[in-house]
């Protein structure tokens, strides 16, 4: 073999793997934008039928509290009993952040899967409107990048969440950065607080970025919190959905997207006609974007 024909294989698996990095940063960038929007359109509707069933006479309407654009369903008369909280993956409640244009469902719990359908609430943590700490973390540039522009928030500006315990409101105190392994910020508090947190800075999970808020409205009756042990809350607050994936579900589709790829050139090779690539891009974008989604939870973080 040629010191010519190593060169240009080596070119061309050097080639191959530029391309399916570029694939995946897009993939990153705008893919999980599509896998976040259909989660949050059916939670939206899930979460307008639980509104309803709690007694919340809700209205249609588009207000300055939201992103532009989009439609929030704000209810006309609130719930203030204690209400059980919700299972893993399922709604909490809607937080909107007016200065940031922010307008999302929150689901309960930070493991992957919560967070590629919204920002989640930290398990063991109280409710939204409860006394003490509710925490709720959220993606800084994927998933439809719910917390992108955390760092904006300024002392004062109001946080609005609604659960089926009524509509409140919070107003930010205080931001802060610290160590992905910092989980003090999600103890306990004395008065009735609101703690986002988000990877930090953007395109990075080298620190987080907190910002906590204080309540504005009336707290009501505290919902009953699951005990969490302290070891997952940490390795929660540590990963914010890093390393949480199966090798074996990336393994096996990287297998398929490599047998279609040498299915692929095979054809071309042997037919040597201008359609069988043509054809064979759109199948292999299908199934590399299923093998991405198996692959993205196995990184370090999920940013």
């Amino acid at each position: 073999m040629s010191i010519r024909t190593i060169l240009r294989g080596t070119g061309k698996i050097l080639i191959t793997a530029g391309v399916l990095v570029l694939l995946f940063v897009a993939y990153e960038l705008w893919g999980t934008n599509i896998i976040a929007s259909n989660h949050q359109s059916a939670l939206r509707q899930q979460f307008n039928r639980e509104l309803h069933s709690h007694g919340v006479t809700t209205t249609p309407t588009t207000t300055s509290t939201t992103a532009p654009g989009s439609t929030t369903t704000l209810p006309t008369k609130a719930v203030q009993a204690a209400a059980a909280p919700p299972a893993e993956g399922q709604p909490v409640g809607e937080i909107q952040i007016p200065a940031i244009g922010a307008d999302f469902v929150v689901v309960q719990g930070t493991d992957t899967a919560d967070l590629e359908r919204g920002p989640g609430h930290y398990l063991g943590t109280a409710l939204p409107g409860n006394p003490g700490n509710a925490a709720i973390a959220g993606h800084r540039t994927t998933y439809l990048r719910p917390f992108y522009n955390l760092d904006a928030l300024k002392p004062g500006d109001p946080i609005f969440i609604t659960t089926v315990q009524g509509r409140f409101q919070y107003s930010v105190t205080d931001t802060q950065v610290v160590s992905p392994d910092d989980t003090a910020v999600l103890n306990p508090t004395a008065t009735p607080t609101l703690t986002l947190t988000t990877c930090n800075p953007r395109y990075s999970a080298s620190t987080r970025m907190v910002v906590q808020a204080a309540l504005v409205t009336p707290v009501v009756a505290a919902a009953p919190v699951k005990k969490v042990p302290p070891a997952r809350l940490k390795a929660a607050a540590a990963d914010l959905a890093g390393g949480q994936g199966d090798w074996t579900g990336a393994l096996l589709w990287g297998l398929v997207v490599a047998a279609a790829g040498f299915g692929v050139w095979w054809m071309w090779r042997w037919r040597r006609r201008w359609w069988v690539p043509v054809a064979g891009v759109l199948p292999l974008l299908v199934l590399l974007f299923f093998f991405f989604g198996a692959l993205n939870p196995l990184l370090p973080a999920g940013y």
